[in-house]
Order: C-alpha cells, then sequence, then structure tokens
C-alpha cells in the first residue's frame, strides 16, 4: 500500500525491452535505499512494482505484459521522469490517501492551464472509469494522491499548487500524454454497491 505522496520524480535510466516484457532501471536517493531488499514492493507512476534487481543506487523492476498493457508504463524511454513512492510505513503520518498501486486505467491529458500560482490540468478517460470519479473526491494520478475538481462528462480536472509540480512528474506533462488512473478504492467499492442492489431490486 502507498499513500500517493511522492518521494522522488527521476528520469528512467535504462529500458530492457524483451517480447511483451521489460526491465525498467532508476536511481533512487539515499534515503529511498535504506532498508531496501529485493522483492520489495515500489510504486512507479502509480504502478506498484517489485523490485528484482539492487545493484547500488540503480533498481530494477520486471514489468509483464498485463502491467504493460494497462499502464502507461509501456509508453516510457530512458530519460522520461516517473514518479516514485516507498510502500507505505505505518508509523509515520499518512498525508495522502490508501493508493493500492492497482491502475485502474489510463486518463489523457486534454488541456493544460498555467495560472500564477497553480496549474489546472484536464483529463479525458473512458465510461467505466468516470462513473467512479466525484468532485472532490480522491484519485491517484501517476501515483499522486490529488483532489478531483470539476467533472463534465467523461472529463475531469485537478488544482496543482506548486508544492505538488515541484516534487512530481506533473510539471513534465504535455497535451495528450497518458497518465495512470487509480480510483479511490471506498469510492469504487461504494458506488458499485449501489449499482448491484439497484440492478438486483429491478430486475425483480
Amino acid at each position: 500500500m502507498f499513500t500517493g505522496i511522492i518521494q522522488l520524480s527521476t528520469p528512467v535510466i535504462c529500458i530492457n525491452k524483451k517480447d511483451d516484457f521489460l526491465t525498467l532501471s532508476v536511481k533512487l536517493t539515499k534515503n529511498l535505499l535504506n532498508n531496501l531488499i529485493v522483492g520489495a514492493s515500489i510504486s512507479i507512476n502509480g504502478c506498484c512494482l517489485t523490485v528484482t534487481i539492487i545493484n547500488k543506487n540503480i533498481i530494477s523492476f520486471d514489468i509483464i505484459k498485463e502491467t504493460l498493457y494497462c499502464t502507461n508504463l509501456r509508453f516510457l524511454k530512458i530519460g522520461d521522469i516517473v514518479n516514485v513512492e516507498r510502500s507505505m510505513n505505518l508509523s509515520k503520518e499518512i498525508g495522502g490517501h490508501l493508493v493500492s498501486g492497482h491502475v485502474n486505467g489510463l486518463g489523457k491529458i486534454i488541456n493544460i492551464i498555467s495560472l500564477n500560482n497553480n496549474k489546472i490540468i484536464w483529463f479525458n478517460v473512458k465510461d467505466n472509469l468516470i462513473k467512479f470519479i466525484l468532485p472532490k473526491g480522491f484519485i491517484s494520478i501517476d501515483g499522486i494522491s490529488l483532489t478531483i475538481g470539476k467533472v463534465i462528462n467523461n472529463n475531469f480536472c485537478v488544482y496543482l499548487i506548486p508544492e505538488t509540480l515541484r516534487c512530481t512528474n506533473l510539471k513534465n506533462r504535455k497535451l495528450f500524454d497518458f497518465v495512470n488512473i487509480e480510483i479511490d478504492y471506498q469510492t469504487k467499492t461504494i458506488i458499485s454497491t449501489v449499482e448491484k442492489f439497484m440492478q438486483n431490486k429491478f430486475s425483480n
């Protein structure tokens, strides 16, 4: 589990591609390497990955076909900036919201509005996701815990303060980039439960 509070925004330094499989490598800072072991879970762009190799400060992850299909990791190139978060520690303050690292789908950036002290980014998502996206609700975008702003049809926006832009890869995002979306689990559970109840009620 993760909190959606990004600890490092860092470039991809190596991608080794094979058929429907790739190994991704990034450099971690000293504090993020502390007590890290092979087999540990780390969030890369909001996707929970397993550490397979630790070579000094270079950490590698193996990514299989299903993960590539469901996430924006398949689009990564060497030099692209990714968001990194170690697994949450229950003894520390949780500043975001509970994030599983299981990506529900992709969102496409359709508008970026730069203001004096913040930035507004609009995303488009498919029908199967938008029903779970509610104004003022939680959402994880590339692993970042954010509050949903407005929702219009299949589009929604988030408001980004300078600190969020400084600490994450959203400052590097461009129009039509794809981001990883994870819906808040509680919101998804409540809406899915109500939908099933209503279906059963009117089918009897």
